[in-house]
């Protein structure tokens, strides 16, 4: 069984990053990047790129939480004591003991400033070795190279493609499969993490 208590509070945290639960608060946190920052919601499912979008962006990742298929976070710099964006466990399988890492992004301030690999760092180490997951998945709009080789830089292994298996706003998209297993998490991905941290 995955050791995850929905109804408890899991703030994950090093010196650099602070991962908390996303309340509906948050709203004024995250309004600046659904307004001001258009181009970062390409290869998003569901972009929270206005007000209202925001707002049902916020509402439907609790909701998700509240029927135990996600837990999200806001994701909070303390180098720049400011709000960066937001990631989430999503697809929780208790029986199967696994899980998807995703509807992750940040400000294009926070992009390439080694933010992300602190979050997927302290997000895989919680899956492995706190919720004792066997499997993480991720699943990536299969234009989006950038997110896929930062993936693959942190040892995830590429499975293939799902073809047109989302609806966007401009149509569908395909998507790229790459998953980590526990066995790879202690083995390689562990250290090949702490080395880029």
């Amino acid at each position: 069984m995955i050791h995850l208590k929905f109804d408890q509070y899991y703030a994950i945290e090093n010196e650099v990053i602070l991962l908390r639960p996303i309340t509906q608060e948050d709203f004024d946190n995250l309004l600046y990047f659904a307004i001001q920052e258009p181009e970062i919601w390409q290869h998003s499912l569901f972009p929270p790129n206005s007000k209202e979008n925001l707002i049902r962006y916020i509402n439907s990742a609790i909701k998700a939480r509240e029927k135990e298929d996600s837990y999200p976070f806001i994701i909070y710099d303390k180098r720049t004591n400011r709000y960066a964006g937001c990631t989430r466990f999503y697809d929780i399988k208790v029986f199967h003991k696994t899980a998807g890492i995703g509807y992750t992004w940040y400000g294009k301030n926070f992009q390439g400033t080694g933010l992300n690999k602190h979050c997927k760092f302290l997000l895989l180490e919680f899956a492995f070795e706190q919720m004792q997951v066997e499997r993480i998945e991720f699943k990536v709009d299969r234009n989006n190279i950038r997110s896929i080789n930062a993936l693959k830089s942190i040892g995830a292994t590429p499975e293939g493609i799902l073809r047109s298996n989302y609806t966007i706003e401009n149509g569908r998209r395909d998507s790229m499969i790459l998953s980590i297993l526990k066995n790879e998490w202690f083995d390689t991905v562990k250290s090949i993490l702490l080395k880029k941290l």
